[in-house]
């Protein structure tokens, strides 16, 4: 039985040539097997599909439908088999990837070294920074970003989980400052500042409970660009802390540090992954979007 696709196909090609013998060459059999195919094609439709003389092939009025539907067809199937190859694609190549700080370091670095052993034909190179950079721009393939999103004209945003913020501090301080209960107590405190929390944040943190919210305004003698080095003054004692709840979940199983307020949730941000709108999507650039996705969304 010959297959209907390829009968298909020959069908359009011997239209668009006009002849048995072209259409012959192109597909490398002969002039009789063409015109099986064709036949095959008319038996199964009951109807004549083409005008047959010696010198030239010419549609009927059925075959000029058929070559029609048989194109659109022949081209969803070409469609097709182009995304199972590019699923087959091995990744491969270097991706340039931008993420905040404190979130890259913590939480991203584990996912890409997976990433990397997965597929060995891929180089990653990771920029952490927490300044707002503009993917296209600055030619990052797929870039992480706290805070809403403005530009979603020219780039595709994929909503990740939250950026969760709990606050906590030393034993040593609580046993010297007091552990606040509320957090309105948090104003007689020394509160901790990251240097690159904008607006509102800087001088109020935000927690909720019960679909409550509470604003409580704070009070701080140091601020660090760097959470790292926020961390460790946390440790010293020096102050309360508001911080990346995955970054702080070694020091609060330890006992080195201890959550304040745990009746209470801590701010948020929204996080997304972004990538240009009309970037080609790549094996390497689609597998670490998967990947991404999977973990934080």
């Amino acid at each position: 039985m010959l297959d209907r696709l390829t009968s298909m196909a020959i069908f359009v090609r011997v239209a668009d040539l006009g002849s048995f013998t072209a259409a012959a060459a192109e597909f490398g059999l002969s002039t009789q097997m063409v015109s099986k195919h064709i036949m095959a094609l008319e038996q199964q439709l009951g109807s004549r599909l083409l005008h047959r003389t010696t010198r030239k092939q010419s549609l009927t009025e059925i075959g000029h439908l058929y070559h029609e539907r048989c194109q659109v067809i022949l081209a969803e199937v070409e469609a097709a088999e182009a995304l199972t190859e590019q699923a087959r694609a091995v990744p491969r190549g270097r991706l340039r990837i931008n993420a905040p700080v404190t979130f890259g370091s913590q939480s991203l670095v584990p996912l890409v070294t997976r990433y990397l052993r997965k597929y060995p034909e891929v180089e990653v190179d990771l920029t952490l920074s927490d300044r707002l950079v503009d993917p296209i721009e600055e030619g990052y393939e797929a870039v992480i970003r706290l805070g809403p999103i403005n530009d979603s004209t020219t780039l595709v945003a994929r909503p990740l989980a939250p950026y969760r913020l709990i606050a906590c501090a030393s034993p040593a301080y609580l046993a010297e400052h007091g552990k606040p209960e509320t957090p309105a107590d948090l104003l007689v405190h020394e509160c901790l500042g990251f240097a690159y929390w904008f607006g509102t944040l800087g001088r109020n943190w935000r927690f909720s409970r019960d679909s409550c919210i509470y604003d409580a305004p704070v009070n701080g003698r140091l601020q660090i660009n760097d959470w790292k080095g926020l961390l460790h003054a946390a440790l010293e004692g020096f102050g309360i802390t508001l911080g990346y709840e995955a970054a702080l979940t070694e020091a609060l199983s330890a006992g080195r540090l201890v959550r304040i307020l745990p009746d209470y949730e801590g701010p948020s941000r929204p996080m997304h992954l972004l990538y240009a709108a009309d970037q080609r999507m790549t094996p390497k650039l689609r597998y670490f979007i998967d990947d991404v996705v999977a973990t934080f969304a």
